[in-house]
């Protein structure tokens, strides 16, 4: 007889509660399953080649997602960020340990709390949301970025950098990949011309402070000092996060 063998799987909560998934995708469950990570991940984890032209990560999580179905490209950015933090907490445990201006620190990940997308603000099925710019009135729609969006970002970009070395752009392309209308046209050359010519800096920071108060993610904010009501910083994610011998 054939030996049977088993691995143990968890079910992950979505900050977006799949609330912006088509109703047709798994992810509109608001929940994912994923496997324990085996020895065949950890060779993902240390293939140079995926390292190197920076892949290893989205293939680490695509061979510990087991729900049928999911589309990896559409998954939303803090939708991937909550897959990410909960595959190192069952992979190498919810200790996180770092180094953070010159001071050691240990950071339960278990303890980060998600992000929720307020059902309120959604119209189900539908990544878009209404916004007016407080100074100019114009109105916008905008989305929340997924997965093949940050690639799209990136490949643009890099495209620019070779174009002209001392060019970084990486504000103006990111809001031109995350309006989708201004005063309600959708052509893309006609927000491409409105985020290069016409769109102040001060509306670009008032939409982008109403992206990030929207947006489910994780909240990655740790404390420096046990005590409460100590500064607040951002979780440095650094090579030990899944190497934690590095």
């Amino acid at each position: 007889m054939e030996p049977k063998f088993s691995i143990p799987t968890e079910t992950v909560e979505l900050p977006s509660k799949g609330l912006l998934y088509p109703k047709d995708s798994p992810l509109a469950s608001g929940k994912i399953e994923m496997k324990y990570m085996t020895a065949k991940e950890e060779d993902i984890l240390t293939n140079q080649n995926y390292i190197r032209n920076g892949t290893v990560i989205d293939r680490l999580l695509k061979s510990l997602i087991i729900t049928e179905g999911v589309d990896y490209n559409s998954l939303l950015v803090g939708d991937k960020n909550a897959i990410m933090f909960a595959a190192r907490v069952l992979s190498y445990g919810k200790d996180y340990s770092f180094i953070y201006n010159g001071e050691n620190h240990t950071v339960d990940l278990s303890t980060l709390d998600l992000k929720f997308l307020d059902p309120k603000l959604v119209e189900e099925g539908k990544n878009e949301f209404n916004f007016d710019l407080p100074h100019t009135g114009n109105t916008l729609t905008f989305k929340l970025l997924t997965h093949n969006d940050e690639k799209s970002i990136d490949r643009e970009l890099e495209g620019l950098k070779k174009l002209n070395k001392g060019s970084s752009p990486e504000v103006t392309t990111r809001l031109k990949r995350i309006i989708t209308s201004v005063n309600g046209t959708r052509e893309q050359k006609d927000i491409r011309n409105f985020v290069d010519n016409f769109l102040l800096a001060k509306d670009a920071r008032a939409l982008r402070a109403e992206y990030q108060k929207i947006n489910p993610d994780v909240n990655m904010k740790f404390n420096l000092s046990e005590e409460d009501g100590g500064e607040e910083v951002d979780l440095p994610i650094g090579l030990n996060f899944f190497w934690p011998d590095v």
